[in-house]
């Protein structure tokens, strides 16, 4: 007995089941009010036909009353409406969508979201075909509503969308879900792994329309673009390599001559474990190089031919001499600044003083360079090189150890107004100081210690004579 009872029990469910069904799925043509839901029909149609909430929105009241009141007299009798055409279940979206958009009441907008939501389930069980279609675009209006939004209930109707169409899955399913995806994984309620299976569901689904549906291709391509675009502050931390070379490479293969574009994919590439031995980065690396170093090449042209006193540093140190002083002579003609101007003469009187002993020459653009910038000892210290250098041009032994009198007083006075210079100056003081003069010779020319005297040869300095 009591197996029978239970039997009856299921047996009263189902039929109780079905006819909840079939109730939800009628339509006019086997209710006997069908004249009263078609002319029901026929008022309220033309008031929402090719509408959108926002127009609804605009309606009077008493149109927007009129309107609505007959379509729920012609859903009540007829959801279905003819059972060809989901007329009543689409448009009860749009008249509880207009709803909430009018209404300031939070528990109201809730219940027309509710209903909403309902309309797309009841839809679903009379137009089986497009449970798929229905199911996107349920999700896609969960996700805007605050009672569902970023949540796990959306996140499964958005799968259960994409599970059921396939590669038919609307478009517009693609940016809530990455939205959604990133809420959840940031908050650790979605682990990586699914995000990684949902977003690959999503780029075959697109990546199948862009080459094969010629009508939303486009939209399928864009949507999927602007996915990709919410996927971003999670994307370092959920997907590897291989996710990344699909994403980037085309931007290289778009770019292939862009410096900046190439360099950028392969150090997102390598930080998203991408291994160096890689085909695709070993390309990257060698266009990379290529183009860089082409670049550097004619950068570097480039800023010899608009910058002499560059160009006349390089000449310096490729040895070409006399090309770079005259390169430093232009140079200081289109100097900016005295201190400029003050280190291309500095640079002209070296390369005279140590590549063509053109001395005199070089201590007056030492000079030159020393008027120029103030306290500064390195044109002191050149022209106490200078000095030592020539010094053994100036004829006698007395006269040479002059010169190297000369040259100390110069190397003194350049560390008493440099400090930088310091340990130079005192270097080749040290080196130096055992030329000068000895005491015998000088009290053989009848010169004592201290006595001022003028340095023969072209020098002409005036020196305090001083013995070893």
């Amino acid at each position: 007995m009591k197996a029978l009872g239970k039997m009856l029990i299921a047996v009263a469910l189902l039929i109780a089941y079905n006819s909840s069904a079939n109730a939800q799925c009628q339509t006019w043509n086997e209710s006997d009010r069908k004249n009263e839901a078609e002319n029901a029909h026929v008022i309220y149609r033309p008031f929402v036909k090719g509408k959108q909430p926002k127009d609804l929105a605009k309606m009077s009241d008493a149109d927007f009353k009129i309107a609505f009141d007959n379509w729920k007299t012609a859903y009540e009798i007829a959801p279905a409406a003819d059972g060809q055409r989901p007329f009543h279940f689409t448009d009860g979206r749009l008249f509880y969508k207009t709803l909430r958009e009018k209404t300031e009441d939070a528990a109201k907008d809730k219940e027309y979201g509710e209903k909403v939501l309902a309309i797309y389930d009841q839809q679903m069980q009379c137009f089986p075909d497009d449970e798929a279609f229905l199911m996107g675009r349920k999700g896609f209006d969960m996700f805007y509503m605050p009672e569902y939004g970023y949540r796990q209930a959306t996140l499964d109707v958005l799968e259960k969308a994409m599970e059921k169409g396939g590669n038919k899955t609307e478009y517009i399913v693609f940016e809530p879900l990455a939205q959604v995806l990133v809420y959840l994984f940031q908050n650790d309620k979605v682990e990586k792994q699914k995000v990684v299976e949902l977003v690959e569901k999503a780029e075959a689904i697109a990546n199948h329309n862009i080459e094969n549906n010629e009508q939303y291709g486009q939209y399928y391509e864009s949507a999927y673009a602007r996915m990709n675009s919410h996927l971003a502050p999670i994307e370092d931390e959920v997907f590897d390599c291989a996710y990344f070379k699909k994403k980037l490479l085309p931007q290289y293969q778009e770019n292939p001559d862009d410096l900046e574009t190439i360099r950028y994919v392969y150090n997102k590439l390598r930080n998203q474990g991408c291994d160096t031995s890689d085909s695709d980065l070993q390309e990257l690396q060698t266009k990379y190089e290529t183009l860089a170093s082409e670049m550097n090449v004619q950068l570097e042209a480039e800023r010899r031919a608009n910058n002499p006193g560059y160009d006349a540093s390089q000449l310096q140190k490729e040895g070409k001499y006399e090309e770079a002083v005259a390169r430093y002579q232009e140079a200081i003609e289109v100097a900016e600044n005295d201190d400029a101007k003050a280190q291309f003469y500095y640079s002209i009187a070296f390369i005279q003083t140590w590549q063509f002993n053109q001395y005199q020459s070089a201590r007056t653009n030492a000079r030159k360079a020393a008027e120029l910038r103030s306290g500064w000892g390195k044109p002191y210290i050149l022209i106490g090189d200078i000095y030592a250098k020539a010094s053994p041009s100036c004829g006698n032994d007395w006269n040479n150890r002059m010169a190297i009198l000369a040259a100390l007083d110069k190397y003194a006075y350049a560390k008493s107004i440099d400090s930088d210079v310091s340990e130079e100056a005192n270097r080749k003081m040290s080196v130096y100081s055992s030329s000068k003069p000895q005491q015998q010779e000088g009290f053989m020319r009848g010169i004592e210690a201290g006595q001022t005297v003028r340095v023969g040869c072209w020098i002409g300095e005036t020196v305090k004579v001083r013995f070893q």
